[in-house]
């Protein structure tokens, strides 16, 4: 399927697609666990860049790797200072600096994989963020002159976002005020 069939089916479909060199694979949906994590971690994203220029973005914003020919849907994605758009996709974002994804059974060896690999060619990421369903655990990949470093922080202690300045205590993060 060509770029512009894959914006037309995107245009018309209830459901989204990711698109990576031709072939279109439709999205599933995740759980209630899955739903909770991203909105808790886009609240407290949003909360801590309150009157910076930076946006949080939802699942809803289609980010497109040019380099790769992938656009795909992250859990959140976070622009500072101008939106680029994609120069064949008007509605996708070509520049963020953090990407999320928080982890499901079905998706997870293609988030740290391939998905990943894709990634890693936006010149704009500085951070790619790991959040798992199972267990208090986020995982940050920062870019560094040697590559990819990781860090990881769990229950009682923070995750830190250094490319937009931003400390998020892990137990915040994961606080289900519907549980018993």
């Amino acid at each position: 399927m060509t770029y512009e069939e894959y914006l037309a089916l995107e245009t018309s479909s209830e459901l989204k697609h990711e698109y990576v060199n031709g072939v279109v694979y439709a999205m599933s949906g995740g759980t209630p666990e899955h739903a909770r994590l991203a909105t808790s971690m886009s609240y407290q994203l949003s909360r801590a860049l309150a009157g910076r220029p930076c946006v949080v973005f939802s699942a809803d914003g289609r980010v497109r790797i040019a380099a790769t020919g992938r656009s795909t849907y992250p859990d959140l994605s976070v622009v500072c200072g101008r939106l680029e758009r994609a120069s064949d996709d008007p509605d996708a974002i070509a520049n963020p600096v953090v990407l999320v994804e928080v982890l499901s059974d079905t998706t997870e060896r293609s988030d740290r994989g391939d998905k990943f690999a894709h990634y890693r060619q936006i010149p704009s990421l500085q951070e790619y963020v790991l959040i798992s369903q199972h267990t208090r655990r986020v995982e940050v990949f920062h870019r560094a002159n040697e590559g990819w470093l990781m860090t990881e922080a769990v229950a009682g202690s923070s995750v830190t976002l250094s490319s937009i300045g931003v400390t998020i205590a892990v137990d915040d993060l994961y606080h289900d005020p519907l549980a018993s």
